[in-house]
């Protein structure tokens, strides 16, 4: 359980890296400027995959659309952590209800 509760942790806080002797976020804020492609290669096929869907989708929707194993106990915990770093950097909307929409 506890190595479940770090997993969690350690994709949810902010990445930084070293740039020019700069700290950058290595998922950066949805700013004007700054496309999908300033995104790690794993954070952008997931903006793309909420954007086609029809609606709000939840986590194990967009981890059978990306391929992931979406059966075992806390398989989804890491996406939903992207997901909700995505959310909180203004790139997706998390509503309410555990679901996430594409941001307009």
């Amino acid at each position: 359980m506890s190595e479940q509760v770090a997993a969690e942790q350690a994709s949810t806080a902010p990445v930084s890296a070293q740039v020019g002797g700069r700290g950058v976020l290595l998922v950066p804020h949805r700013a004007p400027g700054v496309d999908k492609g300033a995104l790690p290669p794993e954070y952008q096929r997931i903006p793309a995959v909420v954007q086609q869907a029809a609606g709000p989708v939840m986590t194990r929707q967009v981890g059978e659309a990306l391929g992931l194993n979406t059966g075992g106990r806390g398989a989804l915990e890491p996406l939903r952590g992207k997901l909700t770093k995505l959310a909180d950097r203004g790139r997706l909307r998390k509503l309410p209800g555990g679901k996430f929409t594409a941001r307009l």
